[in-house]
């Protein structure tokens, strides 16, 4: 699994796997307890995942509906 997007924003990360999900890719959050572990301080980022030959095609869709969109 790869690593498409690196967050603490929670509603960027749930409109990003959206977006996948209606392209076709299935993205998994990684780091979501950890996160929470934090405090919710930042200082560790949840992660959008998916499957490494679907990487390519998940960056795309990203960088289409996301300006500021920079893979991690």
């Amino acid at each position: 699994m790869r690593a498409v997007l690196k967050t603490n924003d929670p509603i960027l990360l749930n409109f990003a796997q959206a977006l996948l999900k209606d392209a076709g890719i299935e993205g998994v959050v990684f780091d979501t307890h950890m996160s929470i572990m934090d405090g919710s301080m930042g200082f560790m980022p949840r992660r959008l995942m998916v499957s490494d030959d679907e990487a390519a095609e998940a960056e795309k869709v990203l960088r289409n509906a996301l300006p500021d969109y920079r893979p991690p």
